[in-house]
């Protein structure tokens, strides 16, 4: 550690909520999310193109960061010339007094950060100006010893006075910098929503690479104790994502109690016991079992999805993830039972969306065909995907929503196949809970 007490590692916050009073008002939090959509004149099918792009950086990272026993980077999406994505933006309000600032919401890391005032040229540009310390009287800085400082370890018992912990935190494509803060937040999508948060530990990012968006950083719903929901003590968040043909509503969050999931229909699954490695340790993995189409059950191998004990392998839920991607084995088997299926041409679509496997359609042949439901078995619950969930439709094709995972990575299930299912976290009980559910009515 250099005496400035700079420390270049993976932006990691560790503060833990202060009091039961506090985890009590969790209870209350709900957030509207919104998904990243800067162009309404843009087709689904290119639409989902740009996500796949995100997508397949995103994987990439993750297959670095796997490959690396030293690599504490934690994942996060990326902003690199990618107008239109398929990840959700969620509006906090940071300080006192309190200024609103769009955060990407991500399951797939523990990190909060947003772009902080002094911010030069190497800050991305964004919708209003940055949050400035300056202006709130709740801002703080994290001392480099502090217990919840990554820095403590490097910083020692004696750190020069003042010292304080920054950061340098890098993505597959880019980066952020800037020092390790404490602050007030405040949630809530209006005045009766709304509930402030005190000591929450977030970056304060004065340098970036890449454009984010429209949004202003990235807020951490992971399963790691740095995330915006162990910090809140919430215990339990849920979501519910309207689907992407419908750029007017907004999908929902809650934080807390209020995130519960009642009523019939409701199927659980528990989570997966986490590597400890970073950044795999932050991931909600799940036991996938098997995979139908209408009532055929798919020859996968029973292991397909295995997490192995060198942390390979395995599939996670995440919101920040697009298009699900599957071990080959089982993506092969997708892929040729929903050709066998379909009697349209084969159509090379892979310039307009990125999808291995698409269906041209005429004018004759201009609205889809029938298709059953896809199921996946999860261990202890079966969750139906109809065929908008694993379909999609736009510029003259129709196209398998699905993508092969690179080899040694672990397989991911992404947002569109979330679309109008409500989903609960119960970080206390270790489970995955899910219904179908018109989520724009929410």
């Amino acid at each position: 550690l250099q005496t400035s007490c700079v420390q270049m590692a993976s932006l990691a916050v560790l503060l833990m909520f202060l009091s039961a009073a506090m985890a009590t008002n969790a209870a209350a939090v709900r957030v509207g999310l919104t998904r990243i959509h800067s162009n309404p004149d843009v087709s689904a099918t290119e639409f989902v193109r740009d996500a796949l792009r995100r997508d397949m950086h995103r994987h990439a990272r993750f297959t670095r960061e796997l490959a690396s026993s030293g690599d504490r980077t934690v994942a996060a999406p990326t902003r690199k010339d990618l107008p239109n994505g398929g990840e959700y933006i969620m509006t906090l309000a940071i300080g006192t007094p309190p200024l609103s600032y769009p955060a990407i919401a991500d399951t797939g890391s523990d990190l909060i950060w947003t772009q902080c005032a002094p911010c030069g040229s190497q800050c991305f540009k964004q919708a209003g100006q940055p949050y400035n310390p300056s202006s709130s009287t709740t801002f703080g800085v994290l001392p480099c010893n502090s217990s919840v400082s990554m820095c403590a370890a490097l910083a020692g018992p004696s750190p020069p006075p003042g010292c304080s912990c920054m950061y340098n935190q890098t993505y597959g494509t880019g980066w952020t910098a800037g020092i390790q803060s404490v602050e007030t937040f405040t949630f809530g999508s209006t005045p009766a929503d709304q509930t402030r948060v005190p000591g929450i530990a977030f970056g304060c990012s004065n340098a970036s690479s890449d454009d984010w968006n429209g949004s202003a950083g990235l807020v951490g719903l992971g399963r790691g104790s740095m995330s915006l929901v162990s910090q809140l003590g919430a215990g339990m968040f849920s979501y519910c994502l309207t689907p992407f043909q419908d750029a007017n509503s907004t999908s929902t969050l809650l934080l807390g109690p209020s995130a519960a999931l009642n009523g019939t229909g409701v199927l659980t699954t528990p989570f997966v016991a986490s590597p400890s490695k970073a950044p795999m340790s932050t991931y909600y993995y799940l036991n996938l079992t098997g995979i139908s189409i209408g009532t055929t059950a798919l020859s996968i191998p029973p292991n397909a999805f295995a997490l192995r004990t060198d942390g390979t392998g395995g599939l996670i839920i995440d919101s920040g993830t697009t298009i699900t991607s599957l071990v080959d084995a089982a993506y092969q088997q997708v892929r040729a039972a929903i050709e066998s299926l379909v009697t349209l041409p084969v159509a090379d679509g892979s310039d307009s969306t990125g999808l291995d496997l698409c269906f041209a359609l005429t004018s004759e042949t201009s609205t889809p065909p029938s298709m059953p439901s896809m199921t996946f078995h999860f261990d202890g619950a079966d969750m139906v995907l109809p065929v908008d969930n694993y379909m999609i439709l736009g510029s003259g094709v129709w196209c398998l929503a699905m993508r092969n995972q690179t080899v040694g990575a672990m397989s991911t299930f992404g947002n569109y196949q979330q679309q109008n299912v409500h989903l609960l976290y119960d970080i206390h009980e270790e489970t995955l809970s899910f219904a179908p559910a018109k989520c724009s009515t929410l």
